[in-house]
């Protein structure tokens, strides 16, 4: 099925997604329908044709897969929510790991730990000392690490491919009609499903029920050309630590192979998530903050103050209340799971929770409280 639509102008990534898909015939009817073949999705498929390859998966991809937020994001792994650490979540590094690891996925992934840095510690030796609205230092460490995100979605495409799931690019749900079997309308088309998995994450929000209830929004990243050994160790990111502020205005950042540093912050508001779509990193507000942010980052540090740039970028998020992702019964079905919302810490969490959601959708685990405490 070819996608005739025009991809948004997001930008160049550092990241390379190099698996597709072979193309097949669209099923009448499958045992699990996936929407959105992002970390999320491929996660779910893989995990369920593990647990029971009995049950026939179809993963359905409007673009190509990880075209939206998993392949646009900077690959921080995180090891909790942005709410924090929510009642019954679990070691999500650990589960990262041993997910990669069991679908033997190799994408750069590497656990030393993550800095949260602020504006106000004072005391104690910080290996970061920058001039960021004031002096950013480290308040404390905590569990964290990086990873390739086009190696890991490429990695759990070809997980899921392995073991028999259906990857279909081009095929945009435009409908759902939750009956009993569900009924997804696919490029004009009818595939039946006796459970599906909404992991759209920031778009189809009203197929997701999300609309009006989370707010879509687009974040900003850039990367640095290759810095020398003297010039990481002189900013405190020789340790390959990933960063993130826990006060405004809000950075992140991380090291890439190559001495390269990726560094992002800003967040371009949409009213509605279909104008994602239309936003031009080149061009308009996108591109002015953008370049805002470049000179931010040449202020940091003299070390930082002739570099150069390689890459421009912007990624969608979703934000929904109190900052808690979405992993939810569809309030139209119980054999509908929505998982998403990860407010920009979606990497390592998105595979984790995937993972959860497969096992829910094949009535062996129940999907967290976290909506309703």
């Amino acid at each position: 099925m070819a996608n005739t639509s025009k991809a948004p102008s997001w930008g160049q990534t550092p990241w390379v997604v190099d698996f597709h898909p072979p193309t097949a015939p669209l099923p009448t009817a499958v045992d699990v329908a996936i929407i959105g073949g992002g970390f999320t999705g491929l996660s779910a498929a893989a995990a369920i044709r593990s647990l029971n390859p009995e049950k026939t998966v179809a993963v359905f991809e409007a673009e190509t897969i990880g075209a939206r937020s998993s392949g646009h994001t900077g690959g921080l792994t995180l090891g909790e929510t942005a709410a924090g650490d929510l009642p019954g979540l679990g070691d999500v590094l650990a589960g990262l790991s041993g997910i990669t690891k069991q679908l033997h996925v190799t994408c750069e992934l590497m656990l030393p730990g993550a800095w949260e840095l602020d504006r106000t510690t004072k005391t104690g030796e910080s290996p970061i000392c920058w001039s960021d609205s004031g002096q950013l230092r480290v308040a404390r460490g905590v569990p964290g690490g990086t990873v390739d995100p086009g190696k890991l979605v490429s990695g759990l495409g070809r997980a899921a491919a392995d073991r028999g799931a259906l990857i279909f690019e081009g095929a945009r749900v435009d409908h759902m009609d939750f009956a009993d079997p569900l009924a997804l309308e696919v490029g004009g088309r009818q595939v039946r499903a006796q459970r599906a998995l909404v992991a759209t994450n920031s778009e189809s929000l009203e197929l997701s029920d999300l609309a009006g209830r989370a707010e879509p929004k687009l974040t900003l990243a850039l990367a640095t050309e290759p810095l020398s050994d003297a010039q990481l160790t002189v900013l405190g990111l020789a340790s390959g630590k990933p960063f993130y502020t826990i006060d405004l205005p809000y950075l992140w950042g991380r090291l890439v192979r190559g001495n390269r540093i990726i560094f992002g912050g800003g967040l371009i508001p949409v009213s509605h998530w279909r104008e994602l779509k239309s936003i031009d990193t080149r061009s308009g507000d996108a591109a002015a903050m953008l370049t805002g942010l470049e000179k931010r980052v040449t202020r940091l540090h003299p070390a930082l103050a002739n570099v150069a740039f390689s890459h421009r970028w912007g990624g969608p998020i979703l934000i929904a209340d109190q900052w808690r992702p979405v992993f939810a019964r569809h309030p139209r079905s119980e054999r509908v799971i929505v998982l998403g919302a990860y407010s920009g810490h979606g990497v390592a969490l998105s595979v984790y929770l995937g993972a959860w959601a497969a096992e829910a959708l094949l009535d062996k685990r129940e999907p967290p409280a976290w909506h309703t405490d």
